[in-house]
């Protein structure tokens, strides 16, 4: 039995595929102007995580994620201009050339990260036509108007408006009334609509522009998820993922107009990964105080250390980043890679499968809430220190549990023992020489905090 946390009803509800043993599920994917960060990152690891827990639960999942490649304006109020048009003139080169670009980028991040990729790449820019109809379908139902500026969902029409807000809905809507008053674009009849298709700008030849019923221009943002998913998954598909950010606007908006158009709720499950925050905030690609993998990847980081630090934590938990929490990170990762190592070259002996089930049962219970990565992390390390597991039942549920971590724990080499490690244990060693056993140990705590382990034998000193 899978639980998850269903931002629809704000409470978690067990999870039943609409179809017996197949799963649509659909992740909104990058706007390619620029590099993801590793903010943005830790969203694609937590739904790569939930596609691996369907797996291990022996489902099938056809996983659409979307290339936003236009129709992302700089402000969520239908304000300033397109980022892919904007990257282009920042990098003087087409627009085409912009989204190519950091879209292979993208890929090569989740390669890295040992993220799958989906069964379906979805690029906004070859659904077009669907998109169009989409907004025809509205027109005819009596959802849209026409502006200066382009062909706008009138909000007031449909009374379930706001359906992810839950109860904070009249705070929502009081924010977006004070932030209209600045912003709002000239002829909106109500701060929450949204553009379904903006007009190119008159004397302006945009590089990304089709014609249409309503007008040369290209779509809003909103728009191409409902069209992409409708087109791959059918409506209403199974679950819906992305970031938080995506609650009060994007995925409130992509509803809105499924219920307008098809009386549907676009998607059942509507899963929200928390932010990565640093000390000062979230990143943020418009403060500029971003990371990507590979700044990470310099240091020389391994970036499945970023992966195993994102298990720590929930998902819809709020996680800090910080160079000394990722350095544990990495300590962990290589300590876990040395004892995988020294599992498989060990004496093999037969596997107790009553034993094996037992952790197994755990393990998925675990998982099956919500996703509990901490927990079921914690067990992990459990069945490792585990004196009483045969070194094969060990290895054999590592690697088990491995299928939802994602951490690459059947192609591994040994990890050599960090420098500042081996530096630290020196240290201590000549702290036992002088008999100076409280700076001894304090020592010992700081290379547990740092992932390692000190045992001292007979035969002298040793790390793990």
């Amino acid at each position: 039995m899978i639980k998850l946390y269903n931002t629809l009803y704000r409470k978690k509800q067990i999870f039943k595929p609409l179809k017996d043993k197949k799963i649509g599920l659909y992740t909104c994917g990058p706007t390619v102007y620029l590099y993801a960060h590793i903010g943005n990152l830790r969203t694609y690891l937590f739904e790569d995580i939930l596609r691996r827990v369907l797996e291990y639960n022996k489902y099938k999942v056809k996983q659409v994620m979307n290339i936003t490649d236009v129709g992302h304006l700089t402000s969520d109020a239908d304000t300033g201009e397109d980022k892919l048009e904007k990257g282009a003139r920042r990098e003087n080169k087409t627009v085409w050339q912009v989204a190519d670009f950091y879209t292979k980028h993208f890929k090569k991040d989740l390669k890295n990260l040992n993220i799958q990729e989906p069964s379906v790449w979805i690029k906004a820019t070859d659904t077009i036509k669907q998109q169009i109809d989409l907004i025809k379908t509205l027109e005819k139902k009596g959802f849209t108007y026409k502006i200066n500026d382009g062909i706008y969902f009138d909000t007031s029409k449909l009374k379930t408006y706001g359906r992810l807000w839950g109860s904070k809905i009249e705070k929502i809507k009081q924010e977006m009334k004070a932030g209209a008053r600045i912003k709002m674009v000239k002829g909106k009849k109500n701060p929450t609509d949204f553009a379904l298709w903006k007009f190119s700008p008159k004397k302006v030849k945009r590089q990304m522009e089709w014609d249409s019923p309503f007008g040369v221009g290209f779509p809003g943002w909103h728009t191409e998820c409902v069209a992409m998913g409708v087109k791959e998954l059918g409506i209403p598909f199974d679950i819906h993922c992305g970031g938080i950010d995506h609650i009060q606007i994007h995925h409130t908006n992509e509803i809105a107009q499924s219920e307008a158009a098809y009386n549907k709720i676009l998607a059942r499950f509507w899963l929200h990964g928390e932010f990565l925050l640093l000390n000062k905030g979230k990143m943020s690609k418009s403060k500029g105080n971003i990371t990507i993998l590979d700044d990470l990847i310099k240091k020389g980081i391994n970036p499945l250390a970023y992966r195993y630090l994102c298990l720590t934590a929930h998902y819809r938990s709020q996680l800090i980043f910080s160079e000394q929490n990722l350095q544990a990170s990495q300590n962990a990762l290589d300590k876990i890679y040395n004892k995988i190592q020294e599992l498989k070259t060990k004496t093999i002996k037969p596997i107790n499968k009553k034993e094996i089930k037992l952790y197994q049962d755990k393990f998925l219970k675990l998982i099956n809430d919500d996703l509990d990565m901490p927990k079921a992390l914690a067990l992990f390390w459990k069945v490792l220190n585990s004196k009483k597991l045969s070194n094969n039942e060990k290895y054999f549920l590592a690697l088990d549990f491995d299928k939802v971590f994602g951490l690459n724990l059947n192609n591994i080499k040994k990890q050599d023992i960090p420098k500042k490690i081996k530096e630290l244990v020196k240290q201590r060693e000549k702290y036992r020489i002088k008999k100076q056993w409280e700076k001894a140990d304090e020592i010992r705590k700081e290379i547990e905090e740092l992932g390692y382990n000190v045992e001292d034998t007979k035969k002298g000193t040793k790390i793990n």
